[in-house]
């Protein structure tokens, strides 16, 4: 025994040596052969809606589809018929089993084919993994060596969850389709966490040979296999016999193969975001998202060639987009669909108007029943007119923001600022664009500027999220970034002008309105019908669609009204409702109603009840009651209080100059602006008049000016065409007594523009009674009537 001992020692050495020079090549090979594991960006890229559904899935550079899943997210059913018809020892063999191989290679012998493999889940992630130049020789003895080495690398290098987390990512499942997922939604449309025990067994097998077993082009290849993994399942007792009878009873569906595209456009922009990200979780509600594409569709289905759509849908509170459409149909060349319309640079039209009024309402400038007028008239060489080309008169500033009326607009903008109102709208999220060396103007608030449906939609949230605007945000991941737009009164009080404007063709409480949402909406359409857009806001969701053509070209007879706001209520009267959509809100603490005059704007005064000729209610913010706008032309009107002296017993005006002694007493009357006259009544008109001077008393230059005088049609006269001509009466007409501009007027609405005397020639066709009104600049006026005969 004392005479082995050396030579064991000498024997142990030797195999302690040669275990570490083994160990050594076996280092050296894993270097220099290391494993072909995936490459940080080498994966598609699968984004999915809020639940996971998956909404458009971007193929690697080999054009393979895979959908990147956890072992939990994939349904235990299918990890029990994998793993038991595929590798029952996943869990506890080294990467190869010893056994599997030897019985497979007696098999083959006694038999002469192959009746079951050898190969292990590690020995195919292995194959998987290998460039296609190795995977083409996996069958030859040496492509069977490699494949043991690599898979007993595999284990070295990686957990077997990591593995199995491969093998379920990559296996093939036929075509270009990878993974598990990719095959549970392009062959049965649905995730793999939800399979039935039918389905698990068809994906479990399907690698095997998914040229072969493919349900969509051989599907009674695909159920006897199917049926070959339930009755392993039954035999190995993993299911029972009731499971698998219920199993065998599901077709196989052959279901032609289509990737899942959903809010593609939003997909495309958070892959571009993150182009490396294997998954990307949007927030986008899936059924709401399949819905609305629908909708949008069908609804500009008529639409012309070259026509769009976009519509998005928010999350008041989280400011998360929930659905997001942003073209009428993806990958419609006819329509420019592959043109994101959500984040593209448009004329916002008069979508701009709340935002000012309730920036107004902050700086104090006005209340909601603020007198304004909707006139003819000038601001510094720009004239705006409406939408339909009439005029309104006398207009409340709430009654200014429901009909949209531009002259009011542009009236309150240049009491703003529009510099200041740009750099307010910025501040919330609106980065406005202006044309090649312009800045903000007055004519930003009627669309002279670009935005972002995305941007309108952020900044209108403000009104039902206390005046805080906020950035849309598109995955969870996204930063929030809430900004005060307007003071929580300011976006309470425009927000409830926007909800007192009823639907169009209904009327307030026209139906039951306490189950159906309220809605602050508004409209606006660009400059040569461009642009159509409606966005409109509940307590939870606001929405903003906008409707035209990519290219910019003009839609004729497309305005939001009747183009984008119906489909805009349709989205929000299909949304999950709460209770507080129907319910009022109540004031805050610094909006208060109360009384107020016109003309002045100011609350009454029992002292001088002549100063009060229409008496309304009006929200006011912290207090303030801001009287009505002083015009900017004074040279012979003045609206506001007016102070005088007269004589007690005649009440003729009194001047300074006057020659007989008079008792005089103070007087004030409460005057219209000038440019408002045409629209009063005569009681009115009376009202707002200084008495005429004492006989005795010297002009003190404070009369009305002189009255215009129309030449070329009498009042109450009656035209018609001449007989057999199809052109309509025309007349040849101008305005004396003035020596500024006139704008005409018939039945409000405008139809020409003169300077001083110049006559202008016009035809009237519309049978009926009629008005033709003349005002000039200084607010003098004449008004004739007329009748057209047919």
């Amino acid at each position: 025994m004392k005479a082995l001992r050396p030579r064991i020692a000498m024997l142990l050495k030797v195999l302690r040596w040669t275990s570490v020079g083994v160990l050594l090549t076996l280092l050296v090979l894993d270097l220099t052969f290391p494993p072909p594991l995936p490459r940080a960006g080498d994966t598609s890229t699968l984004v999915v809606a809020r639940d996971g559904t998956p909404l458009r899935a971007f193929a690697d550079r080999d054009g393979v589809w895979r959908y990147p899943v956890p072992r939990e997210g994939v349904s235990p059913l299918y990890l029990q018929a994998l793993l038991t018809y595929e590798d029952r020892w996943f869990w506890q063999h080294p990467g190869i089993n010893p056994w599997a191989l030897l019985r497979a290679g007696g098999q083959l012998v006694m038999r002469g084919h192959i009746v079951s493999g050898g190969s292990t889940l590690t020995m195919q992630v292995a194959r998987i993994l290998e460039p296609p130049a190795n995977s083409r020789h996996t069958r030859t003895p040496w492509g069977k060596t490699r494949q043991l080495l690599r898979a007993v690398q595999l284990e070295v290098h990686l957990s077997k969850r990591q593995i199995l987390d491969l093998y379920l990512e990559r296996a093939p499942f036929g075509g270009t389709i990878e993974g598990v997922e990719a095959a549970s939604w392009a062959y049965l449309g649905k995730p793999a966490s939800r399979l039935s025990h039918a389905e698990a067994a068809l994906l479990a097998v399907l690698p095997q040979s998914p040229s072969r077993l493919r349900p969509d082009r051989h599907p009674q290849a695909a159920r006897a296999a199917r049926d070959k993994v339930l009755a392993r399942m039954v035999s190995l007792q993993v299911w029972s016999q009731a499971q698998v009878d219920d199993a065998r009873i599901e077709p196989v569906v052959a279901r032609s193969l289509q990737p899942p595209l959903s809010a593609a456009l939003l997909a495309l922009r958070l892959h571009q975001r993150q182009p490396a990200a294997s998954r990307i979780v949007s927030t986008i509600d899936a059924d709401l998202q399949c819905t609305l594409e629908q909708r949008v569709t069908a609804y500009f289905s008529n639409l012309p060639e070259r026509t769009s759509a976009a519509l998005l849908v928010v999350d008041n509170a989280t400011m998360e987009a929930r659905a997001y459409v942003g073209s009428v149909k993806f990958g419609d060349s006819k329509r420019l669909g592959h043109v994101d319309m959500v984040q593209a640079w448009r004329s916002p039209g008069s979508t701009l108007k709340p935002f000012l009024y309730g920036l107004a309402l902050d700086d104090g400038l006005i209340h909601s029943q603020s007198l304004l007028v909707d006139a003819p008239q000038g601001f510094g060489g720009y004239r705006p007119g409406n939408f339909d080309a009439a005029f309104n008169g006398p207009v409340g500033a709430a009654q200014a923001l429901q009909r949209s009326l531009n002259v009011p607009a542009v009236d309150v903008l240049d009491h703003v600022g529009p510099a200041r109102f740009a750099a307010r709208l910025a501040n919330a999220g609106i980065d406005l664009r202006f044309p090649a060396g312009a800045g903000p103007n007055l004519a930003m608030i009627l669309g002279g500027t670009g935005a972002r449906l995305e941007d309108l939609v952020g900044a209108f949230a403000a009104f039902n999220r206390d005046g805080l605007s906020g950035r849309v945000r598109y995955t969870r991941d996204d930063r929030t970034s809430d900004r005060r737009l307007l003071s929580p009164g300011a976006a309470w009080i425009v927000r409830q002008i926007l909800q007192d404007n009823p639907r169009p063709g209904y009327a307030l409480d026209t139906f039951d309105t306490g189950s159906r949402p309220r809605v602050a909406w508004k409209t606006g359409t660009s400059y040569g019908y461009r642009d159509a857009w409606a966005i409109g806001g509940t307590g939870r969701y606001t929405v903003g669609v906008w409707v035209g053509r990519p290219d910019g070209t003009p839609l004729p007879g497309q305005y939001g009204a009747v183009t984008a706001l119906p489909l805009m209520f349709e989205v929000i009267d299909s949304l999950p409702r709460g209770r507080s959509d129907a319910m009022t809100t109540p004031a805050p603490a610094t909006v208060a109603q109360v009384e107020v005059c016109w003309p002045l704007g100011l609350p009454p005064d029992p002292r001088a009840p002549q100063l009060c000729q229409k008496r309304l209610q009006a929200w006011t913010l912290d207090g303030n009651v801001p009287p009505t706008f002083a015009e900017r032309d004074a040279r012979l009107w003045r609206s506001g209080l007016e102070t005088f002296q007269r004589d007690a017993v005649s009440g003729r005006r009194l001047s300074a100059d006057c020659t007989a002694p008079h008792l005089a007493q103070p007087a004030q009357i409460a005057r219209w602006p000038a440019l408002a006259s045409p629209w009063l009544t005569a009681a009115q008109r009376s009202a707002s008049q200084l008495p005429p001077l004492a006989a005795d008393c010297a002009a003190d230059g404070r009369d009305a000016s002189a009255a215009l005088r129309i030449e070329g049609l009498n009042d109450r006269a009656t035209i018609a065409r001449a007989p057999g001509s199809p052109a309509p009466a025309t007349l040849r007409l101008r305005a004396l007594g003035t020596d500024t501009d006139v704008q005409w007027l018939v039945d409000g609405r405008w139809i020409a523009r003169t300077r001083g005397t110049r006559g202008f020639e016009h035809g009237f066709d519309a049978p009926g009674e009629h008005t033709l009104t003349a005002l000039a600049e200084s607010g003098a006026w004449a008004s004739v009537r007329f009748r057209v005969l047919r």
